[in-house]
């Protein structure tokens, strides 16, 4: 799921070296924390949040497929 999540964050942005996703499990659920750059930061959150929320409805249908749950964090730099 982190390489789903890096994929998809690579595509928005313009400083791709710049992207972090860390990948944590805490009591039996998936936590993902993705950091961009400050400027690519609107890119990744879109109007409104509706890139973030749909990054997250993605990741949680990976996530299914799995059996396991997962959610997505956004980290400001």
């Amino acid at each position: 799921m982190k390489e789903l999540i890096e994929y998809i964050a690579d595509q928005l942005v313009e400083d791709k070296s710049q992207v972090s996703v860390t990948e944590m499990e805490e009591n039996g659920r998936i936590r993902i924390e993705l950091k961009v750059a400050k400027d690519d930061m609107g890119r990744v959150i879109g109007k409104g949040g509706r890139v973030a929320n749909s990054i997250r409805v993605l990741l949680r249908v990976a996530a299914a497929r799995e059996n396991k749950r997962a959610t997505l964090d956004i980290v400001e730099p």
